[in-house]
């Protein structure tokens, strides 16, 4: 079949293209979501994998992207791949009635047989989503706790912007970069679903969260 990928990850994007046109599939790669959707206008695949988080600023643009393509190709089968699970975009997939859709972690390629098993349901309009992913939408602490879907590192990040700590501040303080920092608090901005809006601060109404789950 005919599959676009789009990774800005060079390392698994080789790895896919590797494993996959091994597999007899005629395979694109490309680095951004606006990649992604002008090779599928140009090419029209059978399949498409999008990371959920693309450039530039890392936060919905593969999505944003799956979710544009899939609506104006219904038969295109879309994968969408993730490092951890986003309730949100999960749950949309998961409840969309849809066929051809799949939202695997990324841990899972690790398992060829079933990454390829899955890819192959996906383009025959079924559909998959990681054991792990359902687990989780359906465990009764991610319902009820905003901060339940954040990772270890990323509830470190909004503890120190809660104590005031600018972007340096937390990455000196955590020995991390400056640009390792803005993705993580851009990937908490997106898991606490926390849209972009000029009246009100993303950083402040993250921190109030924080707080109002902390007491």
């Amino acid at each position: 079949m005919r599959i676009v990928i789009a990774e800005d990850s060079a390392l698994l994007r080789e790895g896919l293209v590797r494993l996959l046109t091994d597999e007899g599939h005629d395979v694109v790669a490309v680095g951004t979501a606006i990649e992604l959707v002008h090779e599928t206008d140009r090419t029209t695949p059978d399949l498409v994998i999008v990371d959920v988080r693309m450039p530039p600023t890392h936060t919905t643009e593969g999505i944003d992207a799956a979710r544009e393509l899939k609506s104006r190709f219904p038969d295109l089968g879309v994968l969408v791949l993730s490092q951890y699970v986003e309730q949100h975009n999960a749950i949309e997939l998961l409840t969309s009635g849809i066929g051809g859709v799949g939202y695997l972690l990324k841990d899972r390629v690790a398992n060829v047989d079933a990454f390829l098993a899955d890819i192959d349901r996906i383009a025959s309009a079924g559909t998959a989503f990681d054991p792990e992913v359902v687990r989780q939408l359906f465990a009764q602490q991610r319902r009820t706790d905003p901060l339940a879907s954040l990772t270890p590192r990323e509830l470190d990040v909004l503890q120190l912007l809660a104590q005031g700590l600018t972007n340096a501040g937390i990455a000196d303080r955590l020995s991390l970069s400056t640009s390792a920092v803005e993705k993580y608090i851009n990937a908490i901005f997106a898991k606490l679903h926390l849209a972009k809006d000029p009246a009100h601060s993303q950083r402040v109404r993250a921190i109030l969260i924080y707080l109002e789950q902390s007491t």
